[in-house]
């Protein structure tokens, strides 16, 4: 008797009881507060994974703040060169993993063809609480420490599944952890609740990019002009993830000569939408946010123009995490298609030009994941992380791309119809080395 394939959805339900199962039974689980945080974030989904969404344009009402700001503790150091993730890491990267595995890759070509991500797919991934893995967990997140690298391992795995979906949920993720870093008691106490509670917001956007040429994220054309104690914004915003459901923005502007980021609600008068469509990412319906005469309060000013450095430098190490993530989904194709494939007689990745490309493509993403966790590691410690970001984020435009672009040449034909995914791997993959902004670690 034929039966009926198990939905998305169902399987993402079913990911997180076997993700609880198989942490039942690991050591580590023997200490409650580890236990603790497993499962608050495998279970999730119990109490708000399959709540409505409210329509763009709530109401977030302005509270204060309790007592001092909280912000992620910083990173305990081990004192040693380790790239062993630790337990907690361990247990986050698994479960990216297998949600990239069972979730997000196979919804990939109709997320793309579609410019939306499946809303059963989305139930999945909120079910299992990662985007808040930048929210300390006394603000309601899963945040023990402030920690790009765990950011840096769970974004990468999602990316695996498929760029264009880790994009458009970890877009949101990104306001909430630049309100966890920068934002104030009062920022935190107003907004944060809209992200951890039973509502959370349908979607928010960090949005640096702007539309002229040569984008330079520290001379910016919006602007923030002061009058009295508002700020009145105008200028436009490009290729802005999910822009269509936003109900939260951060944004960058010149206020006082300075580039800095700022809090807008979507629903205040003067901003509005327009489509933006673009050659990757597609699954994250990217748009235009256009503020005119656009007034908030001054209160609204995230954090100082070092924590907007700050901001721009984290994006770029997640951008590489993400090209580092997808980078990795071609290798392991490539190198089975090599395998498999055959010509004359004999599988083609014993011809020397195809297996030197697959050595290439393995080098330049060894060499591109390394930067990246050196990166992370850096902001972690509270180093200058400069000029490693700046490493990543070159390793990413000129390598990135070369990747996706030899897989297209290795598949011949096949790589450059939708049957693979070669072709949208390569867009994607030149999306992140020319983008800033919308991903935070």
């Amino acid at each position: 008797m034929a039966t009926t394939p198990p939905s998305l959805a169902d399987r993402g339900q079913r990911l997180g009881l076997r993700l609880i199962a198989k942490a039942g039974g690991l050591p580590v689980m023997a200490d409650p507060r580890v236990r603790g945080r497993v499962e608050r974030l495998l279970n999730r989904g119990a109490h708000s994974g399959f709540k409505s969404q409210v329509a763009v344009g709530r109401a977030f009402r302005k509270a204060k703040g309790s007592g001092p700001v909280t912000r992620p503790a910083t990173v305990r150091r081990r004192g040693v060169f380790d790239l062993t993730p630790t337990e907690d890491q361990q247990m986050l990267q698994q479960a990216a993993s297998d949600l990239a595995d069972e979730v997000i890759r196979p919804a990939g070509s109709r997320a793309d063809t579609e410019r939306a991500v499946p809303d059963e797919v989305r139930e999945a991934m909120e079910q299992m609480g990662l985007g808040l893995v930048g929210v300390p967990e006394e603000l309601g997140g899963i945040a023990e420490e402030r920690s790009a690298v765990t950011g840096v391992l769970v974004l990468e795995q999602l990316a695996r599944g498929d760029m264009g979906i880790a994009v458009a949920q970890m877009a949101t993720a990104a306001v909430a952890t630049a309100l966890a870093l920068y934002g104030d008691a009062d920022q935190q106490a107003t907004y944060l609740p809209h992200f951890t509670g039973d509502e959370p917001v349908a979607a928010a956007a960090f949005a640096l990019q702007e539309p002229q040429p040569l984008f330079d994220p520290f001379a910016l054309t919006t602007t923030a002009v002061a009058e009295g104690d508002s700020l009145v914004v105008n200028g436009t915003k490009a290729i802005v993830a999910g822009a269509d459901r936003a109900e939260l923005f951060v944004i960058s502007a010149m206020v006082d000569g300075e580039a800095r980021l700022l809090v807008v609600e979507a629903a205040t008068d003067g901003v509005s939408i327009e489509d933006d469509p673009a050659m990757g990412l597609r699954a994250a319906h990217t748009g235009r946010a256009v503020f005119t005469d656009v007034t908030v309060p001054r209160a609204n000013l995230l954090g100082t123009a070092d924590d907007h450095r700050d901001a721009v430098r984290r994006a770029r190490v997640a951008w590489a995490a993400a090209a580092s993530g997808t980078a990795r989904a071609v290798l392991d194709q490539v190198t089975t298609y090599a395998q498999e494939r055959k010509a004359f007689g004999e599988p083609i990745g014993q011809r020397q030009a195809v297996a030197f490309m697959i050595a290439d493509i393995a080098v330049e993403l060894d060499g591109l994941r390394l930067v990246t966790l050196k990166a992370a590691a850096r902001l972690d410690a509270g180093t200058d992380v400069a000029q490693v970001a700046a490493e990543a984020r070159s390793l990413t435009a000129t390598h990135a791309a070369q990747i996706g672009s030899h897989a297209v040449q290795l598949l011949g034909g096949h790589g450059f119809v939708k049957e693979f995914d070669n072709e949208r791997w390569y867009r994607d993959l030149r999306g992140a080395g020319v983008l800033e902004g919308t991903l935070l670690v």
